[in-house]
């Protein structure tokens, strides 16, 4: 019995001890500074800040857990929009506010977990450094903790660093694709033939033999665009920022058979594992290219097909495969708009 007693003496006196040490040397709340720049224009990065859909898809405390469950309220973007989420795996959920803005400056978010009453508040600012380049500083104030939660303090600012590093790595992921697919609607060019030189793309896709009569081919290539889109955004949850632009890879003159064998495929930014045999992955490598933009009905192509043909035998070039990418994604009773690549070498 004794013994006892002085265990619980003992034990009363390191709470007490641990919690005088927090009340005295621990401050109950903290605040820090975090800076970071990112290679793209002060226009882009921001909308990836105020709208909480696109924030929520690179920012790695969403982004971390496959069983968070988010829904988003109006206002989608701005002062006034908010989200709530559960995450029943890891235990927790909690809302998010957008409680100011000055457009293209600064925001202020309070996110509020685990019920807890008291937010953490986050303000935002964004300086252009460069017409290409913006720098990013975040001014976080976390709540008052108790006195014996405080030892949390020590590791609060560490965590929200490391949580900041993965995002941005998320973020210029996302504004390199959407930049790259602004950057070629704006440069198209259509019906000018031009040599392009293409970087090897990874692509997840599907094998395909079908039809060449009339309208059925597209019919079918618009059929199987679905079936892959749905299952990289439903199944592997991608988001339309996470990819590129559809492509289908077929002979370059196939075009006159009956039946046409064509891989289409979406690219993504790396290779994992796939558990619907219906899909595969396919790495196209890097080459020279002769390139033509065509836009209209989906047998219009030929013409823009046989085109690239003539200019290869032309320079006294052998060819390989043509790659259909669809700027715009095929819809069925749609004019196509697409870029034709006839890789091409001595």
């Amino acid at each position: 019995m004794r013994f006892f007693k002085i265990t619980a003496l003992i034990l009363v006196l390191l709470v007490g001890a641990y919690a005088a040490s927090m009340y005295y040397f621990v401050d109950e709340n903290k605040d820090f500074k975090i800076e970071k720049e990112i290679d793209y224009p002060l226009d882009k990065v921001f909308s990836q800040f105020n709208n909480l859909q696109h924030f929520t898809r690179w920012n790695n405390f969403f982004t971390s857990s496959q069983s968070i469950d988010i829904d988003y309220y109006t206002p989608y973007e701005g002062q006034g929009s908010a989200i709530s989420y559960v995450d029943p795996k890891n235990d927790t959920d909690g809302e998010m506010f957008i409680r100011y803005e000055n457009p293209a400056k600064s925001l202020r978010y309070q996110l509020f977990e685990d019920r807890n009453e008291n937010p953490t508040v986050v303000d935002v600012q964004f300086k252009p450094v460069s017409a290409e380049r913006t720098k990013i500083t975040w001014h976080v104030h976390t709540p008052k903790l108790s006195v014996l939660r405080r030892v949390e303090n020590f590791w609060t600012e560490d965590r929200f660093a490391e949580n900041i590093d993965k995002s941005m790595v998320n973020l210029k992921n996302v504004l390199g694709n959407k930049v790259e697919k602004d950057n070629q609607m704006a440069s198209i060019k259509y019906d000018s033939l031009m040599v392009e030189n293409e970087e090897d793309k990874l692509l997840l896709g599907i094998n395909v033999s079908a039809s060449n009569k009339k309208e059925a081919l597209y019919k079918n290539i618009v059929m199987n665009y679905s079936k892959i889109y749905n299952y990289i955004t439903m199944d592997l949850g991608k988001k339309d920022d996470e990819f590129g632009f559809p492509v289908l890879i077929t002979d370059a003159d196939n075009y006159k058979d009956k039946e046409v064998s064509y891989f289409l495929g979406i690219p993504l930014s790396k290779k994992f594992g796939v558990t619907d045999n219906n899909f595969n992955f396919r790495t196209v490598n890097p080459s020279q290219n002769y390139v033509i933009y065509y836009k209209g009905n989906y047998e219009g192509r030929i013409r823009a097909v046989q085109q690239l043909i003539q200019k290869a035998k032309k320079d006294e070039m052998r060819f390989g495969d043509i790659r259909q990418t669809f700027i715009e994604r095929p819809v069925e009773g749609q004019e196509v708009n697409m870029k034709l690549s006839l890789s091409v070498f001595k």
